[in-house]
């Protein structure tokens, strides 16, 4: 018995196109349920970089006013010019830091 299923193993030398179909069915359906979990990941990382990005901005304006003794609104340009954010952040939503009624600092997006 074991004999004849090695003379039956020895003779395949490769796979059959209905295996390969099968295996290129799988790996598109598993590219397929990916693609949106995978997307979906760069968006979430997208939002909280600008979530950070503001808060850097915040804190800077925050850090101006203290040393500078600035009046609100502090644009980010002027972040910049005057060095408490870096020329990295050069690329930064344009926009200012002003104080809200509740007193809090909160950054407007200019255009």
């Amino acid at each position: 018995m074991i004999t004849k299923f090695k003379k039956m193993i020895k003779g395949e030398k490769g796979f059959t196109l209905v295996e390969l179909l099968a295996v290129i069915v799988i790996l598109g359906i598993i590219v397929a349920i990916a693609i949106p979990a995978i997307g979906s990941i760069i968006d979430g990382a997208g939002e909280k970089a600008d979530a950070a990005e503001v808060q850097l901005i915040i804190d800077a304006a925050r850090l101006y006013e203290i040393e500078e003794g600035s009046t609100f609104p502090v644009t980010v340009e002027s972040l910049i010019e005057d060095g408490y954010l870096d020329e990295r952040q050069g690329d930064a939503p344009s926009g200012s830091v002003t104080r809200n009624a509740a007193g809090e600092l909160e950054f407007n997006r200019g255009s």
